[in-house]
């Protein structure tokens, strides 16, 4: 089996696949400050609750935009997997053509994305990934990764409205049920919720526009977090996909690696 983890600014998602099939998947919060052991620790009892054997690991693929977690992560594969993990990014033949520059740097998330996104949806497309910056990534109908955009992520708008202001509170991320807000944290919501469709169809507007409709227009593809929320106002978003990083990184350690252990 192939363990599969995407570690993010705010979240680290594992996943585990038995050949295609993704047999269980977790989410945790990214501590920077977390020890070897402590994710060690973490992933036996995750592993221990799911029925999941970690000896039944045979590969470990992991796609990372925390250079600091890097070290971190790769001792505790090898200390509690016995494995040496693989790491993406740029330079390994994913079989996707970076036109973006310098091609280095484009997160290794972003790339994971496009290639699931090709994979199972076909180019051209867009994917839309709401992690702590919400990422845009542009294919076009050649299959090449043309470049995208990058704006700050929801949950930090809101943590901003927080922490600049002095009476506004934190609220939760919801969709208010009318836009005219009649209380402060209804207001709030409502800012953030229908501000935010509204940056996320604006951008996708243009960039479908510059992509064009030949031969087709481009498919809309959302994950992350906070997809299925954005995606229920959104024109443009055709269909969420949480687990796309992690098909994404299977995708690409089956490529690389075609022995791969089951």
């Amino acid at each position: 089996m192939l363990l599969v983890i995407d570690a993010g600014n705010t979240n680290t998602s594992l996943g585990v696949f038995n050949q295609t099939e993704l047999v269980a998947h977790w989410r945790l919060t990214t501590a920077r400050s977390r020890t070897v052991d402590e994710y060690g620790v973490h992933a036996r009892n995750l592993f221990e609750l799911a029925g999941l054997d970690v000896k039944a690991i045979g590969a470990i693929a992991i796609a990372s935009v925390v250079p600091p977690l890097n070290y971190t992560l790769k001792t505790m594969a090898e200390t509690y997997f016995h494995l040496t993990p693989f790491f993406i990014d740029h330079s390994v033949d994913t079989g996707l053509p970076i036109l973006y520059e310098p091609a280095g740097d484009v997160g290794a998330d972003r790339i994971v994305d496009a290639v699931a996104a090709v994979t199972k949806y076909g180019a051209p497309c867009i994917v839309v990934d709401f992690g702590t910056a919400t990422t845009f990534n542009a294919i076009n109908a050649r299959g090449e990764y043309m470049g995208g955009v990058i704006t700050p992520g929801i949950m930090i708008s809101s943590e901003a409205l927080f922490e600049r202001t002095a009476k506004l509170p934190r609220v939760d991320i919801r969709r208010p049920s009318t836009v005219i807000g009649s209380s402060t944290i209804a207001a709030m919501q409502s800012g953030l919720y229908h501000g935010f469709v509204g940056l996320v169809d604006g951008v996708l507007k243009k960039m479908i526009e510059e992509i064009g409709a030949t031969p087709r227009a481009p498919r809309v593809i959302a994950t992350g977090g906070l997809a299925s929320l954005i995606a229920t106002g959104s024109e443009f978003i055709e269909l969420v996909d949480e687990t796309l990083t992690l098909e994404g990184l299977r995708l690409i350690y089956e490529r690389t690696h075609p022995a791969i252990t089951n």
